[in-house]
């Protein structure tokens, strides 16, 4: 190869079979200024060139692996393992950081992680907090995939788990008392029975006992219930559900007040290769742009639903908890969700899981399709799809009776969802039995 060219401070271009650069592109020997700092024109460093001077609206993505390094750098590596600076993006991204900074907003919280998905920031948590032979108390009622990794894989890890109905308060305080487990860990609605845990009454008897509260707060989101106000240690969050709330991306999230915990979760998530992605964390980030006004709708619609769903004929039972004959109504859902119940609906139907199925594929509006919290109305039969791995008398434990029907509301709107929910009913009257 020849130089063919000099360009900016002692930069060379190299010509090549493909031959010199082009005629029509001439590159400066003019530095450029950005903010305070003046950087050279260098085409082998595009990542210092082509930015903004004044800084943009929308955060960029940052769809880079690595950053240069400086002597910062250098000594947060050294000293922290490389935790605080932009070096690396399995460690942190400024993509990610935004969304994670939006997150804490949210939560009220001093610092959140974006992970790869919520099973990722579950996982990711409890393996962080629990050593072989220590105990987890778990609530009975939780995710499928959580439910498989409570069974399957933290025993196989030295961990005894026990498990407990997530409305029983006084069976947690009994069960921290007597067995001090070193973690404790629950939604704050049950996925699908809608029960809520009592986490003010819980975190109190885990503390008492040296115990960590962790709070899965996927299905209420911090729109409805804050649960590190009310005395959990760690959130975890599904934040490809309601945060993100457009049904385009798979995206976890933990948030905590405890900055020294805030880092061990963060060194495990390093390790295990639970980072995000810089594009689904500028998806998440997006997303929660519009999450007030997104939830106010949907739990609005919800909420109205319930109680127009309650009179339709087959309908044998609707769990929302905003309503009156919800089963933990009264001082639990005025602790835990003391505004909007929700978004979240379940329906259970005569006819059993065959007619709850058939009513799923006479819908127009709403999607048959698991997950949650888009702008698009889901519906799910939780015996085929979220609870599939269960037996029926495991799901009978777990308070999901045949013919439930999960559904997680949209933006379309009160009128058309409920003509489309009664449409679906009708055409499947003949299943009820």
């Amino acid at each position: 190869m020849t130089t063919s060219r000099l360009f900016a401070d002692h930069v060379t271009i190299n010509s090549g079979p493909l031959g010199p650069p082009s005629p029509k592109f001439r590159w400066s020997r003019a530095p450029v200024a950005y903010g305070a700092r003046v950087t050279p024109v260098n085409p082998y460093r595009p990542g210092r060139t082509h930015t903004s001077r004044t800084f943009p609206v929308v955060p960029p993505i940052y769809q880079t692996t690595t950053f240069e390094l400086d002597e910062t750098s250098y000594a947060d590596i050294q000293s922290a393992g490389g935790l605080h600076e932009t070096w690396y993006s399995r460690f942190n991204n400024p993509t990610v950081d935004a969304a994670a900074a939006d997150v804490a907003r949210l939560h009220g919280a001093r610092q959140s992680l974006v992970t790869a998905s919520g099973m990722a920031a579950i996982a990711t948590t409890l393996v962080t907090l629990l050593r072989s032979g220590d105990t987890l108390l778990a609530s009975k009622q939780v995710y499928g995939d959580t439910d498989d990794l409570l069974r399957r894989d933290l025993p196989a890890l030295g961990i005894e788990v026990i498990r407990i109905d997530a409305f029983d308060t006084d069976g947690w305080i009994h069960q921290i008392r007597t067995r001090r487990p070193a973690v404790v860990y629950g939604e704050t609605l049950s996925n699908p029975a809608l029960r809520l845990m009592d986490v003010p009454a819980v975190a109190q008897a885990a503390h008492a006992a040296g115990a960590r509260l962790v709070v899965d707060n996927t299905f209420a989101t911090p729109f409805c219930t804050k649960p590190l106000e009310l005395g959990a240690d760690v959130v975890v969050e599904s934040a490809t559900k309601f945060l993100a709330g457009h049904s385009d991306v798979v995206v976890g999230a933990v948030t905590t007040d405890d900055l020294a915990l805030h880092e061990e979760i963060q060194r495990r998530l390093i390790t295990f290769g639970g980072c995000a992605d810089p594009h689904a964390a500028f998806l998440l980030w997006r997303g929660m742009r519009t999450f007030r006004v997104r939830l106010t709708e949907a739990c609005r619609t919800a909420g109205a639903l319930a109680d127009q769903l309650a009179k339709e004929p087959g309908v044998r039972e609707v769990v929302y908890p905003g309503r009156d004959d919800h089963a933990d109504a009264g001082a639990v859902v005025g602790r835990m969700m003391p505004g909007a119940a929700g978004a979240m609906l379940t329906l259970v139907v005569e006819g059993g899981d065959q007619r709850a199925a058939a009513m799923l594929r006479a819908l127009s509006v709403a999607v048959e399709a698991t997950s949650l919290g888009g702008v698009e109305t889901l519906a799910s039969t939780p015996f085929n799809s979220s609870h599939f791995n269960m037996t029926g008398e495991e799901r009978l434990a777990a308070g999901i009776q045949p013919g439930t029907v999960r559904l997680s509301i949209g933006l379309e709107g009160e009128d058309a969802l409920l003509e489309d929910f009664r449409q679906a009913l009708d055409a499947t009257s003949d299943a009820a039995g």
